[in-house]
């Protein structure tokens, strides 16, 4: 790691999601490709216009897959290996993107509506037993994605805490030395080594066995490769989806006029999610890209081997691409944010956040209708220095 240039902004500016922060307005309308410095002491180029973002992830002159290279640019802490940054292209080539992606899909088979919306409701009733004020965000947010995630990939509920306290601190920015994150990292991988290796052949218990015995009949993959990946899989989908559901929650009970619309009529929930998509300001990192020749964006000349980071949470307050961004628009039609990626570079899971986040949100409002904040919004606190933004309580009552 190098020192930073004290005289670029350092990015990020804030790791709360209480609101976007302040430094990206201001570099959206003033320089919407900026020089930054980041947290690994490197120089890095800031996109925050949404078509900016949008012809960056369009273009195959900006790769990700380079980023996993031990001498790539890195935003913070070094990558372990080039699979944690690039999993779906190992697991297209070894020939098993097509299980992950039948997984998360529209119809989600080991995710049923009911299901979610019963595990769903017993976080509540947890949280109810003990008295108020509750924290919505241990038994709403995470409790619901440790359970789709624990669920889909098919390992034992009873171990989400030890999972949960090792995925928090891999998604920890600054904090922990590069030794204390590859220790966390090595816990985790060699767990979902381990459980892949005590499966029962022909018994899978869900994707993680799918995904190891498939691997064992084409050997695309070495086994540390396939236990990186699998680990990737939950670090990444439980980090989000608790972080998405968090910070929805979060902006959704200071606006009890837009809970009792969605009340009144279930069938706009959809469209509500939507919103708390684009609103929500989730990212404490960026998502990076590597320039592999010469280009431009915008007015901006950049050089191969530059690093480009993209705030899609600037992106999705840009008022080129949307009408009145700062005001939250549960009916906003078209709504073509970029939470989820553009074009080839569309993340996988976004089936996964829409579809359940609409069953545990209803589930919410329809088991707690007189919910709201216990604290003014101010006081709730954040996580710090974390890449997936997530509040560190989320006190309510009912």
């Amino acid at each position: 790691m190098t020192a930073p240039n004290a005289e670029l902004p350092h990015y990020p500016f804030s790791t709360q999601g209480d609101r976007l922060a302040p430094e990206l307005g201001e570099l959206r309308g003033r320089c919407p490709v900026a020089r930054v410095s980041t947290n690994s002491g490197e120089e890095a180029w800031l996109v925050t216009g949404y078509e900016l973002a949008q012809n960056v992830l369009r273009d195959r002159k900006f790769a990700r897959s380079v980023l996993g290279d031990p001498d790539g640019p890195t935003q913070d802490a070094p990558i372990l290996a080039p699979e944690l940054l690039d999993a779906m292209n190992h697991l297209q080539q070894a020939g098993l993107r097509d299980e992950v992606l039948q997984a998360l899909g529209r119809n989600q088979p080991e995710l049923p509506a009911d299901w979610v919306a019963e595990v769903t409701r017993e976080g509540l009733d947890a949280m109810v037993r003990q008295g108020g004020p509750g924290d919505l965000q241990r038994h709403f947010a995470e409790w619901v994605a440790a359970q789709c995630m624990c669920r889909l990939l098919g390992l034992p509920f009873e171990d989400h805490e030890w999972l949960a306290v090792r995925a928090d601190l891999d998604l920890t920015m600054v904090t922990p030395t590069n030794e204390e994150l590859a220790r966390n990292w090595e816990e985790i991988r060699v767990y979902m080594h381990d459980y892949m290796a005590s499966r029962e052949a022909g018994r899978p218990r869900g994707l993680v066995d799918r995904l190891a015995d498939l691997n064992e009949e084409r050997k695309g993959l070495t086994d540390k490769q396939l236990s990186n990946i699998v680990s990737v899989l939950f670090v990444s989908g439980y980090e989000d989806f608790a972080s998405f559901l968090g910070v929805a929650a979060l902006n959704l009970l200071q606006r009890p006029e837009a809970m009792e619309a969605v009340r009144a009529r279930p069938e706009t929930m959809s469209s509500c999610v939507e919103e708390l998509l684009r609103y929500s300001v989730v990212l404490g990192n960026a998502i990076p890209r590597f320039v592999t020749e010469d280009a431009k964006i915008g007015t901006a000349e950049v050089r191969e081997g530059d690093l480009i980071l993209l705030s899609l949470d600037a992106t999705n307050y840009d008022p080129a691409a949307f009408t009145d961004p700062d005001t939250f628009d549960p009916g906003r039609s078209p709504n073509p944010h970029l939470r989820f990626g553009y074009g080839r570079h569309h993340c996988p899971g976004a089936h996964l956040v829409r579809r359940q986040s609409e069953t545990a949100f209803r589930v919410l409002l329809d088991r707690l209708p007189g919910i709201r904040l216990a604290v003014p919004v101010d006081e709730v606190p954040w996580h710090p220095n974390r890449m997936a933004i997530m509040p560190a309580g989320l006190p309510v009552t009912w």
